[in-house]
C-alpha cells in the first residue's frame, strides 16, 4: 500500500518551526505503507485541495494530512478535504475523536474529516504529533480493509 503524508502548517512551511507531526505519522505508517510523498503545505485551502486531488488522481492508496483541523481562523484542512472527496467516511473521524476523548477532552475540538476520492482514502489528523499518532492508531487497523475494498476486493466474486 502506498501513502502520502502532508503536514499543513504555515509556520512549518515558512521554516520558522520544525515539523514534528509529519515525521511521527510517517514513522507510525512504516511497515504498513510505502510512504511515497512527505510534504509541508501552508494553511491555504486551494493549495491543500489541489495537492489532495493530484495525489488521489495519481493513485496513492491513502493520504494522511496532519494539522489545520482545529478552530483557528486559518484551520481549513477539513474544508479543503470536503471539496475533494466524493464520499465521506464519518465513522473514521468519529472513532478518532472518541478514542482521543479517552485521553483528553480537547479531542472534541478536532474537525477532522475522512473520505474517499476515486480509490484513495484521505484522512485528516490533528497537528500535534501525539494527537496525530493517537488518531491514526484509532483507525490504523481498518485502513488495509478499506484500501482492499476501494480496489475492488469485495469478496463477493
Amino acid at each position: 500500500m502506498t501513502a502520502a503524508v502532508l503536514t499543513i502548517s504555515d509556520s512549518c512551511h515558512a521554516g520558522s518551526r520544525e515539523d514534528a507531526s509529519g515525521p511521527a505519522v510517517t514513522a507510525r505508517l512504516e511497515g504498513k505503507f510505502h510512504v511515497r510523498v512527505k510534504e509541508i503545505l501552508p494553511d491555504e485551502q486551494e493549495a491543500i485541495a489541489g495537492r489532495l486531488r493530484e495525489l488521489a488522481d495519481q493513485g496513492v492508496d491513502a493520504v494522511f494530512t496532519t494539522g489545520g483541523t482545529g478552530v483557528a481562523p486559518r484551520d481549513v484542512t477539513p474544508e479543503a478535504t470536503r471539496s475533494v472527496i466524493e464520499r465521506e467516511m464519518p465513522g473514521l473521524a468519529e472513532r478518532m475523536r472518541a478514542e482521543g476523548m479517552k485521553i483528553t477532552p480537547l479531542a472534541a475540538l478536532s474537525r477532522s474529516v475522512a473520505g474517499v476520492r476515486g480509490k484513495t482514502l484521505i484522512v485528516n489528523l490533528p497537528g500535534s504529533p501525539k494527537g496525530a499518532v493517537e488518531s491514526l492508531d484509532a483507525i490504523l487497523d481498518l485502513i488495509p480493509h478499506i484500501v482492499r475494498l476501494l480496489n475492488g476486493e469485495t469478496g463477493h466474486s
